[in-house]
C-alpha cells in the first residue's frame, strides 16, 4: 500500500513559503544613500546625467573650438574631439541612457516579482486543494480498511 501523507501537513505554514509571502521587491526596501559622500555622489550624478548637462557641456566645448581650428593642426583637432568634445558631451548622454536602462530593468524586476508572487499564491491554493484531497482520500482509505476488516472471509 502507498505511504500516506503526514497528517496535518500544511504547505502554507512552511517557513520558506511564509517568508516569501509578504516580501516586497528590492526597489521598495532600498533605503538610498546614507553617508554624506553617497548623497553628494548621487546628487552630482543626477545633475550630470541629464540632457541639459549635455547641452551645457556642448556649449562649453565650443569655447576652445575656434582656437583649435585657427591652429589647423590635425593632431590638436583630433585631441579636441577626443579629449574635450567626446568626454564632456558623451558623459551625461551615457548616464541618461543608463538611467533609462535602469528604469526599464527595475520595471522588469517588479513585474517578475509580481509574477513570482502570483505563482506562489497559485501554488499555495493548489497545495491547499491537494491537502484537502489527501484528507478526503485518507477518509476513503480508512472506510475501505474498515469494510475489508468487517468483510467475512470467503476462502
Amino acid at each position: 500500500m502507498a505511504e500516506r501523507p503526514k497528517e496535518g501537513f500544511d504547505y502554507v505554514q512552511h517557513p520558506h513559503i511564509e517568508a516569501r509571502k509578504d516580501r516586497k521587491p528590492a526597489a521598495d526596501v532600498d533605503g538610498g544613500p546614507k553617508s554624506l559622500n553617497e548623497k553628494l555622489g548621487l546628487g552630482i550624478t543626477k545633475r550630470v546625467g541629464t540632457m541639459w548637462a549635455a547641452y551645457a557641456f556642448f556649449a562649453l566645448t565650443l569655447v576652445s573650438l575656434p582656437s583649435v581650428i585657427m591652429k589647423g593642426d590635425p593632431v590638436q583637432i583630433v585631441a579636441w574631439i577626443a579629449q574635450t568634445f567626446l568626454q564632456l558631451v558623451l558623459l551625461p548622454i551615457i548616464i541618461v541612457g543608463q538611467n533609462i536602462q535602469a528604469a526599464s530593468a527595475e520595471k522588469r524586476a517588479i513585474l517578475t516579482y509580481e509574477d513570482a508572487a502570483a505563482v506562489l499564491e497559485e501554488a499555495i491554493k493548489i497545495q491547499k486543494h491537494l491537502d484537502h484531497q489527501d484528507k478526503y482520500l485518507e477518509h476513503l482509505v480508512d472506510r475501505l480498511e474498515k469494510l475489508e476488516a468487517n468483510k467475512p472471509n470467503s476462502k
